[in-house]
């Protein structure tokens, strides 16, 4: 998400869940719910980068991120 600039509300939105779904995801709190073979398809397809991708690192999955994708200012 720092990547390209969005929130849990954007990411949320894109993957059709809520940002409270999103952010207990992210989390992995005690009693969050856990990412789902469905929630990583739509995470792959959000972000255009194969799910094998997701698997392989936060830093290996941004160098993946088409150029569209990316925040003109990381973080934004």
């Amino acid at each position: 998400m720092y990547a390209t600039g969005e929130s849990q509300a954007d990411l949320g939105r894109g993957l059709r869940l809520s940002q409270g779904q999103v952010s207990r995801k992210q989390s992995g709190a005690a009693g969050g719910s856990s990412w789902t073979l469905a929630d990583l398809d739509r995470l792959s397809a959000h972000y255009g980068i194969p799910v094998s991708d997701l698997f392989c690192g936060v830093d290996h999955a941004v160098r993946c991120l088409p150029a569209r994708r990316r925040a003109d200012t990381v973080g934004c």
